[in-house]
């Protein structure tokens, strides 16, 4: 256990540059208390002492804002900045290295009626390794978050997220795909999970539809213009039309006049 502590120490100064030495972060850090306090009612909730697990999970987020179940998983070098409002649910699964912020919810979408018959089922999201979550995201439900994967501040995720694949919006959507395997070693870490470049997916179908309209405008502009001018209005009537055989017309003559003989 203590051999964790130090990867989740290690990893508060590997990520966050305010922290100036590992004391700091010992004494000043409510992301690595909750930490502790997780890790050690896991200790206990793993041994069967489910109730003793539950209030010192209950301590810790009394005393950092955090609330951590001891039924949850996470790897380590776990980092939580900032940490007030996190909620991590009963059945989440959190990889190695994932750094959180400040408001993140990993939730249950299950209703809240018959809850016997959702025990020891999985509700809460799966978090791979080196995941990051934004500030006020919110990961809902079952889903799978794929490792390197970075999802956006007040983002809510409802689906799956691909492996290295960043996501923005209510409800998330890709707004960045992985990156090639050639410069996975120079992804830099994204703090909030988002870069100031990142484009946004909803502008990018406005401008596609802006784009599509403009096109159809110049068209019908051209159309008006050829009506306007008699000299241009070529309206090939003969293609439209379709061809007048006499023959046909002799055929429902003589068809018209067997009728009447047979009446």
């Amino acid at each position: 256990m203590f051999k964790t502590f130090r990867e989740d120490i290690a990893a508060c100064m590997a990520r966050d540059p305010a922290a100036r030495s590992k004391l700091e972060v010992v004494l000043a850090y409510p992301g690595f208390h909750a930490v502790v306090y997780y890790r050690i009612a896991k200790w206990f909730w793993q041994r069967k002492f489910f109730l003793l697990g539950r209030v010192i999970s209950h301590i810790g987020r009394m005393l950092t804002g955090i609330e951590i179940h001891p039924g949850a998983t996470i790897g380590t070098g776990f980092f939580i900045d900032h940490g007030l409002g996190v909620v991590i649910g009963e059945t989440a699964e959190i990889g190695n290295n994932v750094t959180l912020y400040h408001d993140v919810t990993l939730g249950g979408i299950a209703p809240s009626v018959d809850s016997d018959a959702q025990r020891q089922r999985k509700r809460h999201p799966t978090l791979g390794d080196d995941v990051i979550v934004g500030s006020g995201a919110q990961i809902l439900g079952p889903i799978t978050i794929g490792a390197g994967a970075r999802v956006g501040a007040n983002s809510v995720a409802l689906r799956d997220v691909p492996p290295g694949a960043t996501v923005v919006g209510i409800p998330a959507k890709i707004a960045r795909g992985r990156a090639p395997d050639n410069e996975t070693n120079d992804v830099r870490f994204a703090a909030y999970g988002t870069q100031a470049d990142i484009p946004d997916p909803v502008q990018r179908v406005i401008d596609a539809l802006l784009d599509k309209v403009q096109g159809l405008s110049m068209q019908v502009e051209e159309l008006e213009r050829r009506l306007d001018d008699p000299d241009k209005v070529d309206w090939k009537l003969g293609e439209l039309a379709a061809p007048y055989d006499d023959a046909d017309d002799d055929e429902d003559d003589d068809v018209g006049g067997c009728t009447e003989i047979n009446n």
